[in-house]
């Protein structure tokens, strides 16, 4: 404040010696012209000139009165200091919140982020209170709020140290010892595969199959009369269960691929051969059917070539066996080939340390809770082990072999069923055995824990992506509206909502009607990993959307049908019952409960329900023909109406339907008669080879000799469904 003091000071002195440097001027100037002049007018002039003196006084005057003012008021403010602006609160953020953590971090209204954000590049609409903000978005928000920001770290972004478990190093070589083959038995459906096995373990698997179809992997281990053990992984071969196929062929050591000699070389037998080669596991070929009329065993062979198995009668090294599963002709052979295959690979393994293996099947009993079906690769699995599968642990309880009976251990190669899993880990995950149950929770723990920062990132990536696309319309937007000012914006913008909320409204309404929304339930996880699969493949969502809503292992219980109400869905149940108490509650609720047997039944049935869901389809199924033979009309009132003379060629033609006019192969018109006559006297049906005089209900268009009138009616037929599920 002196400082503008002093300023203001040397600029007023600085205009008086100005003044008075021109009034000295001024005085020379008149003392030398003083005796042209009066006394009178010289008095006058000086006393003219002597004003700005006069000025200089009050200024000096001004200026003392100023500095007394301002001296008195920088007194008064020291006495009295005001208080200075108050400091900014600091709130605590980080990357990734949602609208209402930032609320409740600035410890403000929802609607106080959404007023900061009006009139950015971001869409208010679509911004909900669950809706991650970008930096940008989080900086503007605080800014306009008055608020500091500081950044906070995420506990997600804390360096974790990795607990998860992992596989012993390699053995030594001189602890290990032989071990029995592990054989995947592949191949097409309907090819005889279950039935081989059923002879080679002298039961009856195929009988109890539903359509006689293997729908899961069945684990056995068959001792041979040698003494040999094998264990043998039965394969389903229907075109739904290709991730079971590749499973079977990821823990296995050799293939038996079965090959029909009267069908030959099918699409899912290269399936078989291409998981085989993609795991590097050596095949025997088993050719079936062997027994025949129209068996080619040759033929299979030649078939093959194609697909790079090269059989030993052609200079390759697969051995290829013919066997009648029905009559179990050379069955041993088949054994022994394969039994000499894995005395080649020199198959061995450690029984001692800590357990490794593989989930091959998993299912939900209602006794017994989650079991698995599993393959020990390594060491030895006793009761009371603590393991982990995936994102669950289990601490055994009870262990049995494929014929129920329990067993105390488990070695390498041997198919065991497990009890005592906390969850139900999924179908090929990897068995690994952890020293205590800590240390199980541990391993899971942290598994979860990548699975979410997985997902978050996958989160993130998808909203900078989203906005992106919100910043690109909001800049088409501006271009759109650049001219206008905010008013008439807003009122254009407002006026569009309006116009587009009716058309909202419909769609819902459409979309609804054309929306199946499902949930699965399987016997085993694999059958439903299938079922899943097959639906990846659904490609006819413009006619109707498949909506799957929950899915899982286990029989249909209280909340599937719960679900099924709430989203007006289909319960599907697969190898799975529902007990009555259920089947009423549906039937109360009005949820439709569809279980089967076999795979591909369920899967027509969901076509079925598809299609039930497609608007029907307009055919038009016609009823006569008739032929214009002359042209002419006919007045009425004042109007003139044109008239056809015509002869029925086919069928008859009846008013009250529908008729086209067609020329040349082009319908010209379609719609109804207002008359038909036969000679003068009005009529409703004209037969073959009748004449007729009709008009149109369109007077503007005119006949020409040589013209067809088709006389048709209209049925709606049910839409079916596009989609192809591949089999």
């Amino acid at each position: 404040m002196n400082r503008k003091i002093l300023k203001l000071e040397n600029l007023l002195w600085f205009h008086t010696i100005c003044r008075q440097l021109h009034s000295l001027c001024q005085r020379r100037m008149l003392a030398q012209w003083r005796h042209v002049f009066s006394s009178t007018y010289a008095v006058q002039t000086a006393q003219l000139y002597t004003r700005p003196w006069q000025t200089d006084a009050l200024i000096r005057a001004a200026l003392s009165q100023r500095r007394l003012l301002v001296t008195k008021k920088e007194k008064r403010s020291q006495k009295s200091p005001l208080p200075s602006t108050k400091s900014k609160k600091e709130v605590e953020v980080w990357l990734g919140m949602t609208v209402e953590e930032l609320a409740r971090a600035m410890e403000k209204d929802i609607d106080c982020v959404y007023e900061s954000l009006m009139n950015t590049a971001i869409d208010i609409d679509s911004l909900e209170t669950h809706s991650r903000l970008d930096e940008v978005w989080i900086k503007e928000v605080i800014k306009k709020s008055g608020m500091k920001l500081k950044w906070s770290k995420l506990k997600q972004d804390k360096v974790r140290e990795n607990k998860d478990a992992v596989k012993r190093p390699q053995a030594d070589p001189a602890l290990l010892i032989p071990r029995s083959p592990v054989v995947t038995i592949m191949g097409h459906v309907d090819h005889g595969k279950t039935t081989l096995l059923d002879k080679l373990r002298k039961t009856q698997v195929a009988a109890m199959e539903a359509g006689g179809i293997t729908q899961h992997i069945g684990a056995f281990l068959v001792s041979l009369p040698s003494g040999e053990k094998i264990t043998f992984l039965d394969t389903p071969g229907h075109a739904a269960f290709s991730a079971m196929r590749a499973r079977g062929a990821q823990v296995t050591d050799i293939v038996i691929l079965v090959v029909a000699a009267d069908d030959g070389v099918m699409k899912q037998t290269v399936e078989s051969i291409q998981h085989a080669k993609d795991a590097h596991v050596p095949i025997v070929l088993a050719i079936n059917k062997c027994d025949k009329a129209e068996a080619d065993p040759e033929k299979v062979k030649k078939e093959l070539l194609a697909y790079d198995v090269v059989c030993e009668d052609y200079g390759g090294d697969v051995q290829a066996v013919r066997v009648s599963a029905l009559t179990g002709e050379n069955m041993m052979a088949l054994a022994e080939a394969t039994i000499a295959l894995a005395e080649m690979l020199e198959l061995k393994a450690d029984p001692t340390g800590a357990v490794e293996g593989t989930v091959i099947e998993s299912f939900t009993d209602k006794g017994r809770g989650p079991v698995t079906t599993a393959i020990i690769q390594r060491g030895t699995l006793r009761k009371g082990s603590i393991l982990v599968a995936g994102k669950s642990w289990a601490k055994v309880r009870l262990m049995f072999d494929e014929n129920g009976r329990a067993v105390n251990e488990a070695y390498p190669s041997m198919p065991v069923g497990i009890i005592g899993w906390r969850d139900l880990p999924s179908a090929g995950d990897e068995i690994l055995e952890v020293e205590s149950e800590p240390r199980a929770r541990e391993v899971v723990d942290w598994r979860k824990y990548e699975q979410e920062q997985e997902k978050n990132k996958e989160d993130l990536k998808l909203i900078e992506e989203k906005r992106k696309e919100h910043q690109e319309a909001h800049r088409k937007d501006r271009e759109k509206y650049g001219t206008l000012n905010w008013k008439e914006r807003s009122y254009i913008k407002y006026k569009e909502k309006r116009q587009q909320q009716p058309l909202k409204l419909k769609e819902k309404l459409e979309r609804d009607s054309n929306v199946l929304p499902i949930i699965i339930k399987g016997d085993v996880d694999g059958s439903v990993e299938a079922i899943l699969n097959i639906m990846d493949t659904y490609d006819a969502s413009h006619e109707c959307e498949l909506e799957l809503v929950h899915f899982g292992v286990g029989d249909i219980s209280e909340n599937d049908v719960n679900l099924a109400e709430t989203f007006h869905g289909v319960v599907y149940g697969f190898n799975v019952n529902a007990d009555n108490v259920i089947q009423q509650l549906a039937a109360k609720k009005g949820v439709k409960i569809k279980l089967h047997k076999v795979i591909y039944r369920l899967i027509e049935d969901l076509q079925e329900e598809l299609s039930s869901r497609l608007p029907c389809i307009v055919e038009e199924h016609p009823i006569g023909e008739a032929s214009i033979l002359a042209t002419f009309s006919i007045t009425e009132g004042k109007k003139k109406v044109p008239v056809a003379g015509c002869r029925v060629q086919k069928g008859q033609i009846e008013k009250q339907k529908k008729f086209k006019l067609i020329r040349n192969g082009h319908v010209i018109w379609k719609g109804s008669l207002i008359s038909l006559k036969h000679h003068k006297d009005d009529t409703s049906v004209v037969k073959t080879g009748m004449d007729c005089g009709l008009s149109l209900d369109e007077e503007k268009i005119e006949f020409k000799v040589g013209d067809a009138i088709v006389c048709y009616e209209e049925k709606e037929v049910p839409a079916k469904t596009s989609w192809d599920p591949g089999f």
